[in-house]
């Protein structure tokens, strides 16, 4: 029997070394990492490998499954691609070549789908391959077709779907995310100097399309009615870039407890303090996906984007108040009003909080 959406092969196969291909956008790696664990049950014998931008290895650095990272150096070749060294673009190209076929890989997963993952797929010289059919160039060098179930609502779908077009049993397929002991210490060092301890809120109110962003004069009204609350200091997580706005936010509440730490931890840092946090709010962006896969108390804010509707998580609550123009992803309709996202009120969220934690302390 053929399964919806797959292109079936023939030929059944038992790796013995197989490649993932997903090496960018955070969220995506975390909804992609149940994977790993299916691949681990199928094949308890087989060397599995990720490929992985460098800033995004940490989310998988320490993952028991695993037994590889493979760093693709995206940034340097799109830097000497801009400067025009093709010379020395085509020898890190060719060394990325080397690397890869040296492992001999029997089956490469490409969990892209795009032209850029499609070159990588050909790059690693695997004996067969499988991946997400697309719009882009490139699918005659797959083995074995996926199409994405586009109608799916739940967290990791297309992922699940790829797990089930090689044969193999999912299972419960629930994101992990594993915390180093290094990071988690210089967490509680950084925590203790900040007085925050062991109880308090994160925030991820940043990403990187403005649609998918709530309003930062929220985020503080937010986080000041939670400090009064609860009495719990709030922590903000972001990037470099987003340290300014992060700064204003917690200026702008009012409290001493609302602290920001954009660009002041490492990605396996915020892991650590996510992983901690009593409650985690945020908007479509990988740190609140991984309030999901450490199945902590979690408000996603989705507007513009819905990227899933249920969770393996019974501790996530996603907050999808939506006028039918939603979600336009990335062509917005409304001239920058993103009604979808003014339609979650402070007062909503703060009440959704409650009735979370209220939940929570009944299951201790």
């Amino acid at each position: 029997m053929e399964l919806a959406g797959i292109i079936p092969s023939k030929e059944v196969m038992t790796p013995e070394s197989i490649l993932i291909i997903r090496p960018g956008a955070m969220g995506d790696i975390i909804m992609a990492s149940p994977m790993l664990a299916a691949l681990r049950r199928a094949y308890p014998q087989a060397r599995i490998a990720w490929l992985v931008e460098p800033g995004l290895a940490d989310l998988l650095r320490h993952h028991d499954d695993l037994d590889e990272l493979i760093l693709w150096p995206k940034g340097e070749w799109n830097r000497l691609a801009r400067e025009k060294r093709y010379l020395e673009l085509l020898r890190c190209v060719l060394a990325m070549r080397r690397e890869l076929r040296s492992r001999r890989f029997d089956l490469a997963i490409d969990a892209v789908g795009l032209v850029k993952s499609r070159f990588l797929l050909w790059l690693s010289g695997a004996r067969k391959t499988i991946g997400f059919l697309s719009k882009e160039p490139g699918a005659f060098l797959l083995d074995r077709k996926v199409n994405k179930e586009k109608d799916n609502p739940a967290m990791s779908s297309e992922y699940r779907q790829m797990i089930v077009a090689l044969g193999l049993d999912p299972g419960l397929f629930v994101p992990q995310i594993v915390v180093g002991p290094e990071d988690r210490t210089i967490v509680q060092q950084l925590l203790a100097s900040l007085d925050a301890g062991s109880d308090y809120f994160v925030f991820a109110p940043f990403t990187t399309r403005p649609q998918k962003h709530w309003f930062d004069e929220r985020w503080a009204l937010l986080a000041g009615e939670l400090v009064d609350k609860f009495g719990k200091p709030v922590i903000i997580l972001g990037g470099p870039g987003d340290a300014e706005r992060g700064e204003e936010i917690a200026r702008q509440s009012g409290r001493v407890q609302v602290c920001c730490l954009c660009g002041r931890t490492t990605l396996g840092q915020s892991a650590a303090i996510i992983e901690g946090a009593a409650l985690l709010i945020g908007v479509d962006t990988g740190l609140t996906h991984m309030g999901t896969a450490f199945s902590l108390p979690t408000l996603a804010l989705f507007g513009a984007t819905c990227p899933y509707q249920t969770t393996a998580s019974p501790r996530t609550r996603l907050l999808y108040d939506a006028p039918s123009c939603s979600p336009c992803r990335r062509k917005p309709t409304c001239h920058g009003q993103f009604d979808c996202m003014r339609a979650l009120t402070v007062e909503k969220i703060v009440a959704a909080a409650t009735t979370l934690l209220e939940e929570e302390r009944e299951t201790l």
